[in-house]
This record gives C-alpha cells, structure tokens and sequence, in this order.
C-alpha cells in the first residue's frame, strides 16, 4: 500500500529541488476544475497508456491525488505499484486537503504555462496591439505581417483576415522567408494571449530588426471587439531553403540560448544521464509533426516547440527531470530550450540533433490483447440480447455518434455500469486500442467473464453502414467527467465566455504563492 502524504509535506517535496511527479488522476474535466499549480492530469482512465511516456522512470517519487474522497487516487497508486513504480504516495484528502492547508486551487489546464506568458509580458513588457489597432493597419495598408502562433489545425478554425500560421515553434527557424524586409511590422497572434505574447517576445529576444507586437488577447480580442474571423484559411509558413538566412537564426538563437544557460550537451554527456538510474531524462523532437513521421531519434517522443511551451504539462510531468530537446538544423532548439529554462526546466540541446546517434529506452506497461469481433458479429450479438456494448471513448464523441444501445462508461465509472452487463458479453468501443484494453482489464477484475472490442472502433461500425445514434444530452452534464466545461464554447461564438477565458488568464499570476512564481527564472 503507498504511503500518504499531508499538504504540508507535499508543499516542501514540491520545491526541495529533487525530483517529482504530482499527477490528478481524476478525469480531465475533474482535473480543469481545481488542482494545485504543479498538478499534472493524467486521467486513471488513461493511466498505463501515458504513464510511462509521462514519468519514465519507475524510481521517480510521485504523489497521486483525487478530491479526496473518490477512492481513485488509492487505486491509481495500486495499480502503479503493480507495474513497478517503487517510490509512490497519494495526498491525505487530496484537493479537499490542499486547500484546507491554505494552498491555492486553480481552475483551467496547463496553469503553469499560462501563467508564465503572463509573467513574461509583465516582466518584458512586451509590445502589444489592440485589434482595433490592428485593423486600422490593415485598412492603411501598412506594410504589415500577421503571423498566427498557432498549429494548423486551430488556424483553420479560426483566423485573423490575412493572417498566415507559423506556430511558436517555428518562428525562429522561418520568419525570415516570411518577411524578408526589416521594416515590415510584425503582429502575433493566437486565440488569446499566452502564444501571442511569447511568440512576439521570441523575436524581440532573438533581435530582429522588425517592429514587433502581440495582438492583445489574440483571434478572442478580435471577436469580442465585433471584427469578422475568417475561417478554413490555409496559408502557411513557407519551407525554408539552406540559404535564407538560416546561418544569422542559427547564430541568434545559439546567443539567445547560452544567454540564459543554455547547455549544448553531447552524446556522451546524455548517455551517462540515460546510464544514471536516479534521473528522468525526456527527449523531445520539436520540429514539425511531418519531419517527425519521417524520421526522429529512437525513443524520442514529439513534442512540437510551440506546443510545448503553451502545455509543458502534457509532455513534462517529473519537476526538475533532464529535458533533452533537438531538431535538424540547430535554430530551434536551442530557442525552446531558452524558454524552457525560464519555465523553471533543466533543458539543454542535443548538439547534434538529428544526427545524433543516442535514443532512449521505451517501457510501456503491458496490456492483455482484447479479441476483436467485426461489425456483423456485434449485430448479430446485439440482435440476440447475449451482448451488452460499453463504449470507452470521450463524452462528447459519444454524443456525437454511437452504437444503438450501447452503455457510455470510463474506467473509473464502471461501477455505475455493472447492473447493465451484468451475465452478458461484453463489446467494448475505443478510438484508442490501448484504452480498450485498459478497459477490458478493469472489467476482467470486476469479474465480467467475456469481453471483445469491436475492431476498428465506431469508425468502423459507422463506415460499414449500420444505424448510428446520436444523443446531444446523454450522458448528461453532470456524468461527463472526462470533459472541461469551463468556457468551453469561447470558440464558438459565446462572447461572455470568451471575456471569462481572458479575465481567467490574466488573473493568474496574483494567485501564485511566492515559492510558485519563483519557480520562473525570468
């Protein structure tokens, strides 16, 4: 049984300087209401399939929490000790007891990353526009550069009018075959703040001759002071050839980086950390999601630099672990390596990069195999009344579209389930395999005698042509856990929600406590 800590001593493990994971093993929608700063989600839903990309090391010291009172902190421990992780502790009343400490809860996801991009336009000062602003430029027909921060994919959904996606990420390595000439005026932007702001405070750091801002509360600020949003846009930043001006980035973001501590390491170098058994070592490729699929270091996991700097949580969950990022071409690198060191991180960049000839190991936990049935065989099942489908996938896929009949439950809720499948066989629906399969291990320990996976998920089912429903309300709000209501539709044309989203931002900071905000090393 794992050891329980009080708030009391989390607080000093949190800020000793050794290493440590603190992991909400809640559901993610569970986890955006209220969770300590340092908090990282990792749903017990998900818990064998992230956990060990999330904390590698089995020896890390790692302290589990619910709210106190859902029992899946204990089980989420069990299980972790199950699967060899040696060092593990749940927090005795988990939020309840936190904040009945005097510690601060906070609301939303990826907190410390956010609440960094406000540190940085405080402590910077960074430039900034209005939309207003920046529409009366564009009206001019000033020579102007908005540059979105953002992935494509968010780009697409919506943009400013004119704007062109080059997220954080890449910035550096291709903002000069973007916009040769220094006098043009260089506005980023996001959907809100914190890609704006350090996406603009990334080429002021790296000293480029433009004029550059941040768009004041990004594509939200714009909409909410009533300018039009342009939708499906596709430009995007351009490939970059050896000659434009990739010796002068490669040069500035080597300053930038050994300005703030930055250490190039060799492959030596990591190599005897990755020998060590007392250090967590994540290696990281930060370049393009199609530069990854054609190639990357063994055991390396992508993490695109843009990304990692806006949700470090999603990829960093041990504080003051060894975090090794590289790209091809020595400019990126090393200026997500200087942000991340502000962040508080232990960052340093492969010398080599892709060239490298290291690679971590990878430990996944092992899952049994599901047997997989096809599409005609859970009709006839179902037909029958021998089979009862339990579909594992989001809330909101499941409203969107399901298998007639089928019961929507997660991992921690298949209690609620048990009365329905009870003396049945078991079908279950998952987007991912490994989620099925966790499913299916939970439900083989609550005694479900039978269970099989419909291979190839609901896609499957939906391709081939049986009836599909769609349930806009079930499961309701309430049991939806696994889904973070909070502003949830600030994208969609909700103008009161987007305002909460902004006030919730820029209110972060006067929540730090003294020890959280000096975590930042700006």
């Amino acid at each position: 049984m794992s050891a329980a800590v009080d708030a009391k001593t989390l607080k000093s493990w949190l800020h000793d300087g050794r290493e440590i994971a603190l992991l909400d093993v809640r559901e993610y929608g569970q986890y955006g209401e209220s969770h300590p700063f340092f908090g990282v989600p990792l749903p017990f839903s998900r818990l064998e399939a992230d956990l060990p990309r999330l904390v590698p090391r089995r020896g890390t010291r790692v302290v589990v929490y619910d709210d106190g009172a859902l029992g899946v902190a204990e089980r989420a421990a069990a299980r972790m000790a199950e699967v060899g992780y040696t060092d593990v502790h749940t927090l005795e009343g988990g939020t309840r007891g936190w904040r009945h400490a005097g510690h601060t809860l906070f609301a939303g996801v990826n907190v410390p990353s956010k609440a960094f991009g406000e540190l940085v336009e405080h402590e910077r000062h960074t430039p900034r526009v209005s939309a207003a602003e920046l529409a009366a430029m564009q009206r001019a027909g000033d020579d102007l550069a908005v540059i979105d921060g953002r992935p494509l994919a968010e780009f697409r959904k919506m943009s400013i009018p004119g704007a062109v996606c080059c997220p954080n990420g890449e910035l550096a390595f291709r903002i000069h075959a973007m916009v040769p000439s220094p006098a043009t005026r260089i506005v980023v932007n996001c959907a809100g703040r914190t890609r704006s702001i350090v996406g603009a405070q990334t080429l002021i750091d790296l000293g480029i001759p433009n004029p550059v801002f941040a768009l004041e509360n990004g594509t939200q600020g714009w909409y909410l002071s009533d300018f039009p949003l342009e939708h499906d846009a596709r430009r995007a930043y351009p490939a970059v050839a050896a000659d434009t001006g990739l010796a002068t980035a490669r040069t500035r973001a080597r300053v930038l980086a050994e300005r703030h501590g930055v250490r190039f390491a060799t492959d030596a170098e990591i190599e005897k950390d990755l020998a060590g058994t007392s250090r967590t070592v994540y290696l990281l490729d930060v370049r393009t999601p199609e530069e990854y699929a054609a190639g990357t270091l063994p055991g390396a996991v992508h993490a695109p630099g843009g990304q990692l700097l806006q949700a470090t949580d999603q990829w960093i969950a041990v504080r003051n672990a060894r975090v090794v990022v590289f790209d091809g071409e020595g400019v990126r690198a090393p200026v997500v390596a200087s942000w991340l060191v502000r962040m508080g991180h232990d960052a340093c960049v492969l010398e080599r990069g892709i060239s490298s000839a290291i690679g971590v190991p990878r430990d996944p936990i092992a899952l049994p195999d599901v047997p997989a049935i096809d599409v005609d065989a859970v009709v006839t099942e179902i037909g029958t009344g021998e089979a009862a489908v339990v579909d594992v996938r989001p809330s909101m896929a499941y409203r969107k579209g399901h298998v007639p009949g089928s019961t929507w439950a997660i991992r921690p809720r298949f209690g609620d389930v048990m009365p329905v499948i009870s003396g049945k066989r078991v079908v279950l629906v998952a987007d991912e395999p490994a989620i099925g399969r966790i499913a299916a291990l939970e439900l083989a320990r609550a005694g479900v005698g039978s269970v099989t996976a419909l291979a190839g998920g609901f896609a499957a089912w939906r391709d081939a042509g049986p009836p599909v429903d769609a349930t806009p309300h079930v499961p309701p709000d309430e049991r939806c856990i696994d889904y973070l209501f909070f502003v949830h539709d600030r994208h969609d044309g909700n103008k009161e929600a987007a305002r909460r989203y902004l006030a919730w931002e820029t209110q972060l900071l006067a929540q730090l406590d003294p020890l959280e905000r000096a975590s930042y090393r700006i």
